[in-house]
Protein backbone atom coordinates (compact mmCIF):
# COMPACT_ATOMS: atom_id res chain seq x y z
CA UNK A 1 0.00 0.00 0.00
CA UNK A 2 1.25 3.45 -0.89
CA UNK A 3 2.95 5.33 1.95
CA UNK A 4 0.91 8.54 1.83
CA UNK A 5 3.54 10.52 3.73
CA UNK A 6 6.66 9.64 1.75
CA UNK A 7 4.82 9.03 -1.52
CA UNK A 8 1.63 11.14 -1.47
CA UNK A 9 -1.14 10.76 -4.04
CA UNK A 10 -0.79 13.80 -6.33
CA UNK A 11 -3.40 12.72 -8.89
CA UNK A 12 -5.65 15.70 -8.09
CA UNK A 13 -2.86 18.24 -8.60
CA UNK A 14 -3.25 18.90 -12.33
CA UNK A 15 -0.32 20.36 -14.20
CA UNK A 16 -0.89 23.23 -16.58
CA UNK A 17 -0.62 20.90 -19.58
CA UNK A 18 -3.05 18.39 -18.06
CA UNK A 19 -5.57 21.15 -17.40
CA UNK A 20 -5.14 22.45 -20.95
CA UNK A 21 -5.81 18.97 -22.35
CA UNK A 22 -8.97 18.54 -20.27
CA UNK A 23 -10.27 22.01 -21.10
CA UNK A 24 -9.60 21.51 -24.81
CA UNK A 25 -11.63 18.29 -24.81
CA UNK A 26 -14.48 20.04 -23.02
CA UNK A 27 -14.23 23.07 -25.30
CA UNK A 28 -14.48 20.91 -28.42
CA UNK A 29 -17.72 19.35 -27.19
CA UNK A 30 -19.15 22.69 -26.09
CA UNK A 31 -18.31 24.23 -29.45
CA UNK A 32 -20.22 21.44 -31.17
CA UNK A 33 -23.09 21.93 -28.72
CA UNK A 34 -23.33 25.66 -29.48
CA UNK A 35 -23.01 25.23 -33.24
CA UNK A 36 -25.77 22.62 -33.25
CA UNK A 37 -28.19 24.62 -31.07
CA UNK A 38 -30.46 25.72 -33.96
CA UNK A 39 -31.09 22.07 -34.82
CA UNK A 40 -31.49 20.85 -31.24
CA UNK A 41 -35.01 20.26 -29.88
CA UNK A 42 -36.39 22.98 -27.61
CA UNK A 43 -37.43 20.20 -25.23
CA UNK A 44 -36.77 16.48 -25.12
CA UNK A 45 -39.15 14.70 -22.79
CA UNK A 46 -40.05 11.60 -24.77
CA UNK A 47 -36.99 9.57 -23.80
CA UNK A 48 -35.34 9.88 -20.40
CA UNK A 49 -32.38 7.48 -20.20
CA UNK A 50 -31.70 5.35 -17.17
CA UNK A 51 -28.64 6.71 -15.43
CA UNK A 52 -27.86 3.55 -13.46
CA UNK A 53 -24.90 2.83 -15.72
CA UNK A 54 -21.20 3.07 -15.11
CA UNK A 55 -21.15 6.74 -14.07
CA UNK A 56 -24.68 7.14 -12.81
CA UNK A 57 -24.85 4.31 -10.31
CA UNK A 58 -25.53 5.04 -6.68
CA UNK A 59 -22.33 3.51 -5.34
CA UNK A 60 -19.36 5.80 -4.83
CA UNK A 61 -16.78 5.12 -7.57
CA UNK A 62 -13.43 3.98 -6.26
CA UNK A 63 -11.49 4.56 -9.47
CA UNK A 64 -11.89 7.09 -12.23
CA UNK A 65 -12.66 6.80 -15.92
CA UNK A 66 -11.10 8.49 -18.93
CA UNK A 67 -12.17 12.03 -19.87
CA UNK A 68 -13.65 10.68 -23.11
CA UNK A 69 -15.90 8.25 -21.26
CA UNK A 70 -17.00 10.79 -18.68
CA UNK A 71 -17.71 13.50 -21.26
CA UNK A 72 -19.58 11.06 -23.50
CA UNK A 73 -21.82 10.19 -20.57
CA UNK A 74 -22.52 13.87 -19.79
CA UNK A 75 -23.17 15.07 -23.33
CA UNK A 76 -25.13 12.03 -24.51
CA UNK A 77 -27.14 11.02 -21.45
CA UNK A 78 -27.24 13.80 -18.84
CA UNK A 79 -27.54 17.04 -20.82
CA UNK A 80 -30.07 16.31 -23.63
CA UNK A 81 -33.23 15.25 -21.71
CA UNK A 82 -35.62 17.90 -20.38
CA UNK A 83 -36.10 21.58 -21.23
CA UNK A 84 -33.42 23.04 -23.48
CA UNK A 85 -33.23 26.52 -21.95
CA UNK A 86 -30.32 27.44 -24.24
CA UNK A 87 -32.43 26.85 -27.37
CA UNK A 88 -33.52 29.92 -29.37
CA UNK A 89 -36.98 28.34 -29.50
CA UNK A 90 -37.36 28.01 -25.74
CA UNK A 91 -40.16 30.39 -24.74
CA UNK A 92 -41.03 28.84 -21.36
CA UNK A 93 -40.29 30.18 -17.89
CA UNK A 94 -37.95 33.24 -18.13
CA UNK A 95 -35.29 32.10 -20.61
CA UNK A 96 -32.14 34.19 -20.49
CA UNK A 97 -30.19 31.76 -22.67
CA UNK A 98 -26.94 31.56 -20.71
CA UNK A 99 -24.05 33.57 -22.18
CA UNK A 100 -21.04 31.26 -22.71
CA UNK A 101 -18.69 34.11 -21.75
CA UNK A 102 -19.84 33.69 -18.15
CA UNK A 103 -18.80 30.04 -18.20
CA UNK A 104 -15.30 31.16 -19.16
CA UNK A 105 -15.37 33.55 -16.21
CA UNK A 106 -16.44 30.69 -13.93
CA UNK A 107 -13.51 28.62 -15.17
CA UNK A 108 -11.12 31.44 -14.30
CA UNK A 109 -12.76 32.04 -10.92
CA UNK A 110 -12.71 28.36 -10.06
CA UNK A 111 -9.08 27.82 -10.95
CA UNK A 112 -7.68 30.91 -9.20
CA UNK A 113 -10.07 30.27 -6.27
CA UNK A 114 -10.02 33.70 -4.63
CA UNK A 115 -11.92 34.32 -1.40
CA UNK A 116 -14.05 37.40 -2.01
CA UNK A 117 -15.89 37.46 1.32
CA UNK A 118 -13.39 39.97 2.70
CA UNK A 119 -11.61 42.84 1.01
CA UNK A 120 -8.23 42.01 2.53
CA UNK A 121 -8.27 38.49 1.05
CA UNK A 122 -8.69 39.60 -2.58
CA UNK A 123 -8.84 43.40 -2.76
CA UNK A 124 -8.85 43.78 -6.54
CA UNK A 125 -11.38 40.99 -7.03
CA UNK A 126 -13.68 42.47 -4.37
CA UNK A 127 -13.38 45.92 -5.94
CA UNK A 128 -14.20 44.49 -9.38
CA UNK A 129 -17.36 42.88 -7.98
CA UNK A 130 -18.33 46.04 -6.10
CA UNK A 131 -17.89 48.02 -9.30
CA UNK A 132 -20.28 45.74 -11.19
CA UNK A 133 -22.85 46.33 -8.45
CA UNK A 134 -22.31 50.07 -8.93
CA UNK A 135 -23.06 49.57 -12.63
CA UNK A 136 -26.33 47.91 -11.65
CA UNK A 137 -27.17 50.79 -9.32
CA UNK A 138 -26.49 53.21 -12.18
CA UNK A 139 -28.88 51.27 -14.45
CA UNK A 140 -31.63 51.41 -11.81
CA UNK A 141 -31.03 55.04 -10.88
CA UNK A 142 -29.74 54.48 -7.35
CA UNK A 143 -27.27 56.96 -5.75
CA UNK A 144 -23.73 56.19 -4.56
CA UNK A 145 -25.06 55.50 -1.06
CA UNK A 146 -26.58 52.24 -2.31
CA UNK A 147 -24.87 48.93 -1.81
CA UNK A 148 -25.61 45.34 -2.67
CA UNK A 149 -24.52 41.76 -3.06
CA UNK A 150 -24.49 39.04 -5.67
CA UNK A 151 -26.66 36.02 -4.88
CA UNK A 152 -27.52 32.67 -6.39
CA UNK A 153 -30.74 34.13 -7.83
CA UNK A 154 -33.82 36.23 -7.22
CA UNK A 155 -35.20 33.98 -4.49
CA UNK A 156 -32.10 34.45 -2.34
CA UNK A 157 -32.11 38.16 -3.13
CA UNK A 158 -35.74 38.39 -1.99
CA UNK A 159 -34.88 36.51 1.20
CA UNK A 160 -32.00 38.87 1.95
CA UNK A 161 -34.18 41.92 1.28
CA UNK A 162 -36.96 40.55 3.48
CA UNK A 163 -34.56 39.89 6.33
CA UNK A 164 -33.08 43.39 6.00
CA UNK A 165 -36.54 44.97 6.09
CA UNK A 166 -37.50 42.86 9.11
CA UNK A 167 -34.37 43.85 11.01
CA UNK A 168 -34.87 47.50 10.11
CA UNK A 169 -38.54 47.79 11.08
CA UNK A 170 -39.50 45.04 13.54
CA UNK A 171 -38.38 44.59 17.14
CA UNK A 172 -38.18 40.94 18.25
CA UNK A 173 -41.43 41.31 20.23
CA UNK A 174 -43.23 42.55 17.09
CA UNK A 175 -42.42 39.54 14.91
CA UNK A 176 -45.78 37.82 15.26
CA UNK A 177 -47.71 41.02 14.61
CA UNK A 178 -45.64 42.00 11.55
CA UNK A 179 -47.51 42.34 8.26
CA UNK A 180 -46.19 42.49 4.71
CA UNK A 181 -48.09 43.22 1.50
CA UNK A 182 -47.79 41.98 -2.07
CA UNK A 183 -50.13 41.36 -4.94
CA UNK A 184 -51.79 38.03 -5.67
CA UNK A 185 -49.30 37.73 -8.56
CA UNK A 186 -46.12 38.04 -6.47
CA UNK A 187 -43.50 35.32 -6.81
CA UNK A 188 -43.82 32.55 -4.22
CA UNK A 189 -40.24 33.13 -3.07
CA UNK A 190 -41.50 36.16 -1.13
CA UNK A 191 -43.79 34.01 1.00
CA UNK A 192 -41.01 31.49 1.46
CA UNK A 193 -38.70 34.31 2.58
CA UNK A 194 -41.26 35.40 5.19
CA UNK A 195 -41.48 31.91 6.64
CA UNK A 196 -37.69 31.59 6.74
CA UNK A 197 -37.55 34.94 8.55
CA UNK A 198 -39.84 33.61 11.25
CA UNK A 199 -43.11 35.30 10.31
CA UNK A 200 -46.34 33.29 10.50
CA UNK A 201 -48.35 32.58 7.37
CA UNK A 202 -51.04 35.08 8.39
CA UNK A 203 -48.49 37.90 8.19
CA UNK A 204 -48.94 37.89 4.40
CA UNK A 205 -51.60 40.34 3.26
CA UNK A 206 -52.51 39.49 -0.30
CA UNK A 207 -53.43 42.54 -2.36
CA UNK A 208 -55.74 41.99 -5.36
CA UNK A 209 -54.48 42.76 -8.85
CA UNK A 210 -56.17 44.16 -11.93
CA UNK A 211 -57.00 42.36 -15.19
CA UNK A 212 -53.36 42.59 -16.31
CA UNK A 213 -51.87 41.46 -12.99
CA UNK A 214 -50.85 44.82 -11.48
CA UNK A 215 -51.31 45.54 -7.78
CA UNK A 216 -54.43 47.50 -6.80
CA UNK A 217 -52.84 50.44 -4.96
CA UNK A 218 -56.08 51.63 -3.32
CA UNK A 219 -56.66 48.12 -1.96
CA UNK A 220 -53.10 48.15 -0.60
CA UNK A 221 -53.68 51.40 1.29
CA UNK A 222 -56.97 50.07 2.69
CA UNK A 223 -55.35 46.86 3.99
CA UNK A 224 -52.59 48.80 5.71
CA UNK A 225 -55.10 51.06 7.46
CA UNK A 226 -57.16 48.08 8.58
CA UNK A 227 -54.12 46.27 9.97
CA UNK A 228 -52.93 49.30 11.90
CA UNK A 229 -56.42 49.70 13.38
CA UNK A 230 -56.35 46.04 14.43
CA UNK A 231 -53.05 46.51 16.27
CA UNK A 232 -50.80 44.80 13.71
CA UNK A 233 -47.41 46.12 12.60
CA UNK A 234 -47.18 46.78 8.81
CA UNK A 235 -43.53 46.96 7.77
CA UNK A 236 -43.00 45.86 4.14
CA UNK A 237 -44.55 46.12 0.68
CA UNK A 238 -43.25 43.98 -2.17
CA UNK A 239 -43.97 45.30 -5.65
CA UNK A 240 -43.25 43.40 -8.86
CA UNK A 241 -41.31 44.55 -11.91
CA UNK A 242 -42.34 41.72 -14.19
CA UNK A 243 -44.63 39.06 -12.72
CA UNK A 244 -44.15 35.49 -13.88
CA UNK A 245 -47.57 34.89 -15.41
CA UNK A 246 -48.06 38.11 -17.39
CA UNK A 247 -44.91 40.18 -16.94
CA UNK A 248 -46.98 42.86 -15.20
CA UNK A 249 -45.19 45.82 -13.62
CA UNK A 250 -46.71 47.39 -10.53
CA UNK A 251 -47.12 51.17 -10.31
CA UNK A 252 -44.03 52.11 -8.34
CA UNK A 253 -44.73 55.83 -8.14
CA UNK A 254 -48.18 55.34 -6.65
CA UNK A 255 -47.06 52.55 -4.31
CA UNK A 256 -44.09 54.57 -3.09
CA UNK A 257 -46.42 57.39 -2.05
CA UNK A 258 -48.24 54.90 0.18
CA UNK A 259 -45.08 53.40 1.69
CA UNK A 260 -43.52 56.82 2.33
CA UNK A 261 -46.67 58.04 4.06
CA UNK A 262 -46.91 54.86 6.14
CA UNK A 263 -43.13 54.63 6.71
CA UNK A 264 -42.87 51.08 5.30
CA UNK A 265 -40.01 49.37 3.48
CA UNK A 266 -40.68 49.08 -0.28
CA UNK A 267 -38.98 46.19 -2.06
CA UNK A 268 -39.08 45.60 -5.82
CA UNK A 269 -38.92 42.06 -7.07
CA UNK A 270 -37.36 43.01 -10.41
CA UNK A 271 -35.77 39.64 -11.05
CA UNK A 272 -37.33 39.49 -14.52
CA UNK A 273 -37.87 43.09 -15.47
CA UNK A 274 -35.11 45.08 -13.79
CA UNK A 275 -32.61 45.23 -16.62
CA UNK A 276 -35.24 46.54 -19.03
CA UNK A 277 -34.32 49.81 -17.32
CA UNK A 278 -31.53 49.83 -19.92
CA UNK A 279 -34.19 50.69 -22.52
CA UNK A 280 -36.27 53.82 -22.90
CA UNK A 281 -39.49 51.79 -22.97
CA UNK A 282 -38.46 49.95 -19.83
CA UNK A 283 -37.75 53.21 -17.99
CA UNK A 284 -41.25 54.43 -18.81
CA UNK A 285 -42.87 51.17 -17.73
CA UNK A 286 -40.94 51.03 -14.43
CA UNK A 287 -41.04 54.72 -13.61
CA UNK A 288 -40.42 55.24 -9.90
CA UNK A 289 -38.56 51.99 -9.23
CA UNK A 290 -35.58 54.00 -7.97
CA UNK A 291 -37.77 55.02 -4.98
CA UNK A 292 -37.72 51.47 -3.63
CA UNK A 293 -35.65 50.66 -0.56
CA UNK A 294 -34.35 47.47 -2.17
CA UNK A 295 -34.43 45.77 -5.56
CA UNK A 296 -33.87 42.14 -6.55
CA UNK A 297 -32.30 41.54 -9.95
CA UNK A 298 -31.61 38.37 -11.91
CA UNK A 299 -28.82 38.78 -14.46
CA UNK A 300 -29.58 35.18 -15.44
CA UNK A 301 -32.87 36.44 -16.88
CA UNK A 302 -32.81 39.80 -18.61
CA UNK A 303 -29.01 40.09 -18.72
CA UNK A 304 -28.85 36.62 -20.34
CA UNK A 305 -26.32 35.06 -17.95
CA UNK A 306 -26.31 31.40 -16.83
CA UNK A 307 -28.45 30.22 -13.93
CA UNK A 308 -27.11 31.04 -10.50
CA UNK A 309 -26.57 34.77 -11.08
CA UNK A 310 -28.71 37.06 -8.92
CA UNK A 311 -28.21 40.38 -7.17
CA UNK A 312 -29.74 42.59 -4.51
CA UNK A 313 -29.39 46.37 -4.34
CA UNK A 314 -30.31 48.31 -1.19
CA UNK A 315 -30.81 52.06 -1.31
CA UNK A 316 -29.33 52.53 2.17
CA UNK A 317 -26.25 50.33 2.14
CA UNK A 318 -25.82 50.82 5.89
CA UNK A 319 -29.19 49.12 6.52
CA UNK A 320 -28.01 46.03 4.63
CA UNK A 321 -24.83 45.93 6.68
CA UNK A 322 -26.57 46.50 10.03
CA UNK A 323 -28.88 43.56 9.34
CA UNK A 324 -26.09 41.07 8.61
CA UNK A 325 -22.87 42.11 10.29
CA UNK A 326 -21.49 39.98 13.12
CA UNK A 327 -17.82 40.55 13.93
CA UNK A 328 -16.62 37.10 14.95
CA UNK A 329 -12.98 38.28 14.66
CA UNK A 330 -11.79 34.92 13.33
CA UNK A 331 -10.23 36.50 10.25
CA UNK A 332 -9.31 39.83 11.78
CA UNK A 333 -11.68 42.64 12.74
CA UNK A 334 -14.35 43.84 10.33
CA UNK A 335 -13.24 47.12 8.78
CA UNK A 336 -15.59 50.05 8.22
CA UNK A 337 -13.89 51.73 5.29
CA UNK A 338 -16.65 52.19 2.67
CA UNK A 339 -14.03 51.83 -0.06
CA UNK A 340 -13.02 48.38 1.24
CA UNK A 341 -16.19 46.29 1.30
CA UNK A 342 -16.32 43.06 3.28
CA UNK A 343 -19.16 41.27 1.50
CA UNK A 344 -19.55 38.80 4.37
CA UNK A 345 -20.97 41.75 6.35
CA UNK A 346 -23.78 42.26 3.81
CA UNK A 347 -25.33 38.79 3.50
CA UNK A 348 -25.66 35.39 5.16
CA UNK A 349 -22.78 34.01 3.09
CA UNK A 350 -19.23 33.92 4.35
CA UNK A 351 -17.59 31.74 1.71
CA UNK A 352 -19.06 32.04 -1.76
CA UNK A 353 -17.95 31.98 -5.39
CA UNK A 354 -16.54 34.99 -7.23
CA UNK A 355 -19.92 35.62 -8.89
CA UNK A 356 -19.20 39.13 -10.04
CA UNK A 357 -16.62 37.93 -12.56
CA UNK A 358 -19.26 36.13 -14.63
CA UNK A 359 -21.06 39.47 -15.05
CA UNK A 360 -17.97 41.60 -15.50
CA UNK A 361 -16.33 39.54 -18.25
CA UNK A 362 -19.11 39.71 -20.89
CA UNK A 363 -19.70 43.40 -20.10
CA UNK A 364 -15.98 44.12 -20.37
CA UNK A 365 -15.78 42.24 -23.68
CA UNK A 366 -18.88 43.76 -25.29
CA UNK A 367 -20.01 46.81 -23.36
CA UNK A 368 -23.66 47.38 -22.53
CA UNK A 369 -24.87 48.24 -26.06
CA UNK A 370 -25.61 44.69 -27.32
CA UNK A 371 -27.49 43.92 -24.10
CA UNK A 372 -29.63 47.03 -24.52
CA UNK A 373 -30.23 46.24 -28.21
CA UNK A 374 -31.32 42.68 -27.39
CA UNK A 375 -33.80 43.88 -24.79
CA UNK A 376 -35.25 46.43 -27.21
CA UNK A 377 -35.59 43.65 -29.79
CA UNK A 378 -37.42 41.36 -27.34
CA UNK A 379 -39.89 44.12 -26.42
CA UNK A 380 -40.66 44.59 -30.12
CA UNK A 381 -40.88 40.85 -30.80
CA UNK A 382 -43.39 40.39 -27.97
CA UNK A 383 -45.73 42.98 -29.43
CA UNK A 384 -45.39 41.50 -32.90
CA UNK A 385 -46.08 37.99 -31.55
CA UNK A 386 -49.18 39.21 -29.71
CA UNK A 387 -50.53 40.84 -32.87
CA UNK A 388 -49.92 37.80 -35.08
CA UNK A 389 -51.19 35.26 -32.55
CA UNK A 390 -54.37 37.32 -32.23
CA UNK A 391 -54.97 36.91 -35.98
CA UNK A 392 -55.04 33.10 -35.76
CA UNK A 393 -58.65 31.82 -35.96
CA UNK A 394 -59.89 30.79 -32.52
CA UNK A 395 -57.01 32.40 -30.59
CA UNK A 396 -57.75 35.06 -27.96
CA UNK A 397 -55.09 37.25 -26.36
CA UNK A 398 -55.61 36.96 -22.60
CA UNK A 399 -52.99 39.55 -21.63
CA UNK A 400 -51.11 41.96 -23.86
CA UNK A 401 -47.36 42.11 -23.17
CA UNK A 402 -46.13 44.70 -20.69
CA UNK A 403 -42.59 43.42 -21.17
CA UNK A 404 -42.05 40.21 -23.17
CA UNK A 405 -44.69 37.75 -21.89
CA UNK A 406 -47.78 36.99 -23.99
CA UNK A 407 -50.79 35.08 -22.65
CA UNK A 408 -53.22 33.63 -25.17
CA UNK A 409 -55.63 30.75 -25.50
CA UNK A 410 -57.67 28.76 -27.96
CA UNK A 411 -61.46 28.61 -27.73
CA UNK A 412 -64.45 30.87 -27.37
CA UNK A 413 -65.37 32.47 -24.00
CA UNK A 414 -68.73 30.71 -23.88
CA UNK A 415 -67.14 27.27 -23.53
CA UNK A 416 -66.77 25.53 -20.18
CA UNK A 417 -63.48 26.36 -18.44
CA UNK A 418 -62.50 22.73 -17.90
CA UNK A 419 -63.09 22.09 -21.59
CA UNK A 420 -60.96 25.10 -22.48
CA UNK A 421 -58.19 23.90 -20.18
CA UNK A 422 -58.12 20.55 -21.94
CA UNK A 423 -58.22 22.22 -25.36
CA UNK A 424 -55.23 24.43 -24.56
CA UNK A 425 -53.32 21.59 -22.97
CA UNK A 426 -53.68 19.64 -26.20
CA UNK A 427 -52.59 22.66 -28.22
CA UNK A 428 -49.38 23.04 -26.19
CA UNK A 429 -48.69 19.32 -26.42
CA UNK A 430 -48.94 19.46 -30.20
CA UNK A 431 -46.72 22.54 -30.44
CA UNK A 432 -44.07 21.18 -28.09
CA UNK A 433 -44.11 17.76 -29.80
CA UNK A 434 -42.72 19.44 -32.92
CA UNK A 435 -39.71 20.33 -30.71
CA UNK A 436 -38.97 23.57 -32.58
CA UNK A 437 -40.28 25.75 -29.75
CA UNK A 438 -41.44 25.30 -26.16
CA UNK A 439 -44.55 26.94 -24.68
CA UNK A 440 -46.28 26.54 -21.29
CA UNK A 441 -49.79 25.99 -19.99
CA UNK A 442 -50.67 28.30 -17.09
CA UNK A 443 -53.73 29.49 -15.16
CA UNK A 444 -54.26 33.23 -14.73
CA UNK A 445 -57.12 34.43 -12.54
CA UNK A 446 -58.90 31.11 -12.91
CA UNK A 447 -58.60 31.02 -16.70
CA UNK A 448 -56.44 28.53 -18.57
CA UNK A 449 -53.97 30.10 -20.94
CA UNK A 450 -50.80 29.51 -22.91
CA UNK A 451 -47.73 31.49 -21.97
CA UNK A 452 -44.95 32.59 -24.31
CA UNK A 453 -41.95 34.48 -22.94
CA UNK A 454 -39.49 35.95 -25.45
CA UNK A 455 -36.27 36.77 -23.63
CA UNK A 456 -33.22 34.78 -24.75
CA UNK A 457 -30.50 36.64 -26.63
CA UNK A 458 -30.62 33.78 -29.17
CA UNK A 459 -34.34 34.23 -29.95
CA UNK A 460 -34.99 36.42 -32.98
CA UNK A 461 -37.75 37.07 -35.51
CA UNK A 462 -37.34 33.73 -37.31
CA UNK A 463 -37.77 31.78 -34.07
CA UNK A 464 -40.88 33.76 -33.11
CA UNK A 465 -42.29 33.11 -36.59
CA UNK A 466 -41.74 29.38 -36.07
CA UNK A 467 -43.68 29.54 -32.80
CA UNK A 468 -46.59 31.38 -34.44
CA UNK A 469 -46.61 28.94 -37.37
CA UNK A 470 -46.65 25.94 -35.02
CA UNK A 471 -49.52 27.44 -33.00
CA UNK A 472 -51.47 28.15 -36.19
CA UNK A 473 -50.98 24.60 -37.49
CA UNK A 474 -51.78 22.96 -34.17
CA UNK A 475 -54.92 25.07 -33.73
CA UNK A 476 -56.10 24.10 -37.22
CA UNK A 477 -55.46 20.41 -36.51
CA UNK A 478 -57.50 20.53 -33.30
CA UNK A 479 -60.32 22.41 -35.05
CA UNK A 480 -60.49 19.71 -37.69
Amino acid sequence: MQNLLSDPNTELDLSGSALRSLVEQVAARLANYLDSLPAQPASQLDHIPCLAGEFGHKNLPQTGASPEQVLDFLFKQVIPPGFNATSPGFFGYLPGGGLPHAAVADLIAGVVNRFVGRWAAAPSAVELEANVLRWFAEIIGYPDSANGIFTSGGSTANLTAFFTARQHHLAPAELMSGRYYASDQVHFSVQKAALMCGLPAESFRRVPSDADGRMDVSALAKLIREDRAAGAKPFLVVASAGTFLTGAVDEFEAISLVTQREKLWLHADAAYGGFFMLTERGKRIMRGIERCDSISLDPHKSLFLPYGTGALLVLDGHALKRAHEIDADRYGPIQDDPEKVDFCSYSAEQTRPFRGLRVWLPLALHGITPFRDNLEEKLTLARLASEELGMIPGIQIVSQPTLTVILFRLGSPDRDESELADLNRRLVERVNARQRVFLMNVTFKGRSAIRMCILSFRSHLDHVRKAIADVREAAAEIAN
